[in-house]
């Protein structure tokens, strides 16, 4: 195979066509033969960059509304034919068959299309790209002969080669874009079939097609001696952090990335049940450490904050609502130190006074923070390969929980409730939490046995836990036996919430009754591993 192949004719059709003109102009320069269909044909042409329009190549005309324009012999022929064996070169001669050097194309912006929730089932098809992938596909099959160009970000990568080699690509380069290019029709094949199959019943599908697009290489991972990156999977309906604008600060790193997202999750079912309230919470290693619901963000952020100051120092702020001045104001009080804030949006005398509090504190724009959270599939890595399961995300439901023991709950329980268990189940497993006032009290989260757990709840709540009252324990699962809720109990619980199912839930409701003590079953266990 050479490694030096001169680039005498170029096919170029292209759906995006940010500075395509000046590739063409600069491979007309060159003295390329460019042939081009459709509106990119007509792009160039009101340049001033000749093209030969792909029907006088073919013979026949594009047709059915453009659907077929490049499926013909004379393109991938002159594609997939190897210059170095004579058998393809006699076959090309025959038939009139000229060989194609490169390729420029970017396909049909199907993901994109789909992405809108008012797109019809026909505008989705019609965006459907059929002889795109198929040239891209003949073209990186023999990449041996020729370069593959799949998007606007390779164009200077492709013109430094040439002007490099004398008009020539480079091997080296003709496979990188083979590989992008054969990556780019797996994905949107990927991305069809998904939608596609989106009307079926089955929410695991029996194949899952899995393509994500590198958006930012981090400096490392968990930590320094792993290498990471950020991978953005399109077509999920959910912006969230992974295309969250970041609008002060330095980069995101790969823990601050994961926090952010806990954060961003915590905060968004908060403010889904606050019934108009502003919701905040401090994140600390992918926990919640502080959450709340107020009806100003100032009292929300303060409160979320005064649940556990001690573990939210350096850590991760979420707040539902746009961050103004007086807000910000308010984070830079005293000795904190904060490092990362999610929210709506950020007003510039806030920014001003954020970044002067901290050089290197990140700021996270997320408009969609309010939004209803996206029913795609959840991924995670094993050894060997996926695990998948559908979100997290039924809505809860004060109303609709049953109460088992002790005193009827009123209503002046629903928001400690709420704020309890939601942090229960953003908080890894297993995980007790205690809540009153309308912020969280204490956390005790990740330990083995959910006792312990208890243990770390009371100890977080400290002086907290006798001044608020109603007071109120979440856990993300049912309590295996009693002596968890009667610790929570004397300490000073005055409610507990669980999803109900142990076989000793009798001996708890017992205590319960004994001691006064309501106690609420949810059915829905929140286990986050």
């Amino acid at each position: 195979m050479p490694d030096l192949v001169p680039v005498r004719r170029a096919l170029i059709s292209v759906s995006d066509k940010s500075d395509v003109v000046s590739l063409a102009r600069h491979l007309h320069e060159c003295g390329v033969e460019i042939i081009s269909t459709g509106g990119t044909a007509a792009a160039l042409a009101a340049a001033g960059v000749p093209t030969t329009p792909v029907e006088n190549v073919t013979g026949f005309p594009e047709m059915m509304d453009g659907r077929v324009k490049t499926l013909h012999p004379r393109i991938h022929g002159g594609l997939l034919g190897r210059r170095d064996l004579e058998g393809h070169v006699e076959a090309m001669r025959d038939h009139g068959i000229e060989p194609i050097d490169l390729v420029c194309i970017n396909l049909y912006p199907f993901e994109r299309t789909i992405a809108n929730p008012d797109t019809t089932d026909t505008e989705a098809i019609e965006q459907i790209d059929i002889g795109g992938p198929a040239v891209l596909r003949s073209a990186s099959k023999n990449h041996d002969f020729v370069a593959t160009v799949t998007s606007p970000s390779q164009y200077d990568a492709l013109i430094s080669d040439m002007r490099a080699n004398d008009g020539c690509t480079s091997l080296h380069l003709r496979q990188k874009l083979a590989a992008a290019a054969f990556a780019r029709t797996a994905g949107y094949d990927a991305a069809i079939s998904n939608w596609l199959a989106r009307s079926t019943e089955d929410a695991l599908p029996p194949r899952l097609h899995v393509s994500a697009t590198r958006s930012t290489p981090l400096r490392y991972g968990e930590n320094p001696h792993q290498q990471a990156a950020l991978y953005v999977l399109p077509g999920t309906g959910e912006a969230g952090i992974a295309s969250a604008e970041t609008i002060d600060g330095k980069p995101l790193s790969y823990n601050n990335l994961n926090d952010a997202s806990a954060a961003w999750r915590c905060c968004r079912d908060l403010a889904r049940v606050g019934d108009g309230q502003i919701a905040s919470v401090v994140i600390k290693h992918a926990n919640p450490c502080g959450a709340a619901l107020a009806p100003t963000a100032i009292e929300a952020f303060s409160a979320a904050w005064s649940g556990d100051p001690m573990a939210a120092f350096g850590g991760i702020v979420g707040v539902s609502a746009p961050v103004d001045a007086g807000l910000a104001a308010t984070i830079v009080e005293g000795k904190r130190f904060v490092e990362v804030i999610v929210a709506p949006s950020f007003d510039p005398g806030a920014t001003a006074m954020l970044t002067e509090r901290w050089k290197n504190i990140r700021l996270v724009a997320t408009p969609d923070i309010t939004a209803p959270p996206s029913s795609a599939i959840e991924l995670k890595s094993i050894p060997g390969g996926l695990l998948a399961q559908t979100p997290d995300i039924e809505p809860m439901r004060f109303d609709r929980w049953t109460h088992a023991a002790g005193p009827p709950p009123d209503d002046s329980l629903r928001e400690s409730a709420i704020i309890a268990l939601v942090a229960a189940k953003h908080a890894g497993s297993n995980a007790v939490t205690i809540a009153g006032e309308g912020r969280l009290l204490g956390l005790g989260a990740g330990q083995v046995d959910r006792l312990t757990a208890a243990k770390l709840a009371v100890e977080k709540s400290g002086e907290a836990l006798q001044g608020a009252h109603p007071t109120l324990a979440a856990s993300d699962a049912f309590f295996p036996f009693a002596d968890g809720p009667e610790l929570l109990i004397d300490a000073g619980v005055t409610c507990i919430i669980h999803p109900g199912g142990s076989k000793r839930d009798e001996d708890t409701f017992a205590i319960c009754n004994e001691r006064g003590v309501t106690c609420l079953l949810t059915g829905t266990r929140h286990f986050k591993h």
